[in-house]
């Protein structure tokens, strides 16, 4: 249950002052429905403001307060044109403020003869100084403008000042926290109490330790709930799994494992031999040979007389998977089923036997095989390919299909840079291929222009007449008003006039599951030689990943790159997934962070005397307030 001091936050945002359901909805689009939501909504610049007595040459350009006197108005003839509010200022220049619409607002807030305040650039046009849309205030009534002003990110209809204004309330709402930053720590990185930096980044943005503080109070509560999560897992015991080797040495391999295949495949059945859960992510580059090793792993469990279930991202990459494993499989007795939303009926109800008496050895399916009623008889291993559409959650909600908790074993063919690792699966051990199998020719890329299209697709043509194949992946370039679909079946339909009908495929999103299938078997079958799919980038950081993409074929390099690019929620693909992107903590803050919060955790949990010590009930706040409550759940269900 939530610690009772942390109600305060979690008060929904229509408790503040004037914020009714226009507002609400309003604050709702920029992710903020909590008061908790408003502290951690933060500034991502400042205004900077000269309170002046009066405008001159030497203030043009900035943005000035002044005090003035409304002396007229002068509106166009048309209507059309923008409406003047002629003010004088404490020497007696005047000075034009400039509106492009609602005059009507104008002139209720500037009444001839009445004092404001008003705020904005000041600017030259011909001889006439000018301000165009400035901020007005009634002097003595309200807010005054700030000299200096935290800008926040905001949305049509919600102003920066209001913003603020909601702000503040919220930091007069909030309570202060007992420290949960080990003492030293703090004390090396001269850090001050949580409430008081939360206040000063909101006052003052550019107040790097304020900043850095609240973003290592983010990155701890994320590590300690990742051991905690840890350390629950190791609490419980499950089958050891040690395997026979018999159906290894009876499937035939496409090539020889490479030395990093075999060390990995050492690792996972070390693991599996054990008594303890293992809990493993595999890391490794498209052609890597990931899914060879995860099939060597689920023999084992099946060797050991235990099931094993694939858990894959999507209908089609399942039932890739299962196609490849009925080819490799069936000949030596191991039987493998799929089950996706797709198979109804007597179809689903056989499959559901199957697992339930052990008759069907592995499962391979999407998000289906979570579903209450799939039941096992024995499930000693789970393997989740493409582990960043899957959070904790999911890999909580797999473990529980078994008696005991089943061996994990996650894959990426997204290599994760190193701090990310800790930050997401700081619960697992993590394996490597950091080799490609023999006779994999190294990937080329080549940048080239969009004036020399034609010239790509006639090479394209020449290679799919030499009985080649090929992938065109057709990326909607951000914010467009046509879908991804809309600019794939566009390309389809251009590369058929060049290609032939009967030679160009294509998938998107909006097909149903029968004609995606369809297509995918016509490749595979080469009867299509062009396949188009689609996908979403952004313009710069698309050209900036190509140039490190014609340097090098290092997938972990390049994951690197990519984080600093594009921040830790797009590498993980969490945008998509709904798994937490941290709201203070930056790239650079986790690369810095991310080993101290876990050693920090650590010392908590080793010797500071866990969540019941002094220092362990504030941390115990900590996790609550940043939603890491199922972490403390496990603490009492261990």
């Amino acid at each position: 249950m939530r610690p009772e001091i942390l109600n305060p936050l979690f008060t929904e945002v229509e408790a503040l002052k004037g914020v009714g359901p226009q507002l609400a909805k309003l604050l709702n689009k920029l992710g903020i429905t909590r008061i908790v939501d408003l502290l951690y909504h933060l500034p991502t610049g400042v205004i900077e403001r000269i309170r002046a007595p009066a405008a001159s040459t030497t203030l043009l350009g900035r943005n000035v307060i002044l005090d003035v006197t409304p002396l007229g108005t002068r509106e166009s003839r048309s209507g059309r044109g923008p409406m003047r509010v002629v003010v004088s200022d404490g020497d007696g220049n005047t000075i034009s403020l400039i509106y492009f619409n609602n005059p009507g607002w104008a002139k209720r807030s500037l009444p001839i003869g009445q004092p404001r305040t008003v705020s904005g650039t000041l600017e030259a046009y011909g001889e006439e100084w000018q301000i165009i849309h400035p901020e007005v205030i009634e002097p003595g009534k309200g807010l005054q403008p700030a000299v200096r002003e935290p800008v926040y990110p905001l949305t049509e209809g919600l102003t920066n000042r209001r913003v603020g204004e909601l702000v503040r309330e919220s930091l007069e709402r909030a309570p202060e926290l007992v420290e949960w930053i080990e003492p030293g720590l703090a004390s090396r990185e001269c850090w001050d109490k949580w409430h008081a930096s939360l206040a000063l980044v909101h006052r003052d943005p550019g107040s790097d330790g304020a900043q850095r503080r609240l973003a290592y109070d983010e990155i701890f509560a994320n590590q300690l709930a990742l051991l905690l999560l840890r350390q629950s897992q190791r609490r419980h015991r499950t089958a050891p799994l040690a395997g026979t080797g018999k159906f290894g040495l009876e499937l035939r391999l496409p090539y020889r494992l490479t030395g990093a295949q075999r060390r990995v495949i050492e690792e996972i059945r070390g693991d599996m031999a054990q008594s303890a859960p293992m809990l493993r992510l595999l890391q490794g580059d498209v052609g890597s040979g990931k899914t060879l090793v995860a099939l060597l792993a689920m023999l084992t469990a099946v060797e050991s007389g235990a099931q094993a279930a694939l858990l894959a991202p999507t209908e089609i990459l399942a039932r890739q998977h299962h196609a490849t494993l009925l080819h490799q499989l069936d000949s030596i007795g191991v039987r493998v089923a799929i089950l996706t939303g797709r198979e109804k009926g007597r179809s689903r109800d056989g499959i559901l036997m199957g697992l339930a008496d052990g008759s069907i050895d592995i499962l391979v399916g999407t998000h289906a095989i979570f579903q209450e009623k799939v039941a096992y008889r024995k499930l000693g291993l789970a393997v989740i390919d493409e582990q960043h559409r899957f959070g904790v959650s999911q890999r909580l909600l797999l473990a529980s299909k078994a008696d005991h908790p089943p061996h994990l074993l996650v894959m990426t063919a997204t290599p994760i840079p190193r701090t990310l690792t800790l930050t997401q699966y700081g619960e697992m051990d993590v394996s490597r291929i950091d080799e490609m199998p023999p006779g994999r020719s190294p990937v080329e890329t080549r940048v080239i222009s969009e004036e020399k299209l034609p010239e790509v697709v006639d090479g394209l043509g020449r290679h799919i007449a030499a009985g080649g194949q090929a992938y065109w992946v057709c990326p909607l370039v951000e914010e467009s008003e046509k879908s991804d679909a809309a600019a794939a079946e566009e390309r389809a339909r251009t590369l058929k006039l060049r290609l032939g009908d009967d030679r160009v495929g294509l998938v998107h999103g909006r097909l149903k599951g029968a004609e995606k299938d369809a297509v995918m078997a016509r490749f595979a079958s080469g009867e299509l030689g062009v396949l188009v799919a689609t996908t979403v980038i952004e313009v710069d950081i698309a050209r900036a990943r190509l140039s490190l993409l014609r340097e090098t074929s290092d997938g972990f390099r390049i994951a690197e790159e990519d984080l600093r690019l594009r921040g830790p929620g797009e590498i993980l693909g969490t945008r998509q997934s709904g798994e937490e992107v941290f709201r203070a903590a930056t790239p650079e803050d986790v690369e810095t962070f991310a080993s101290v919060a876990q050693a920090d955790a650590k010392l908590l949990l080793e010797r500071d005397g866990g969540l019941s010590g002094t220092r362990g009930q504030a941390a115990r706040i900590c996790l609550y307030l940043f939603e890491r409550d199922q972490a403390v759940g496990l603490i009492r269900s261990g």
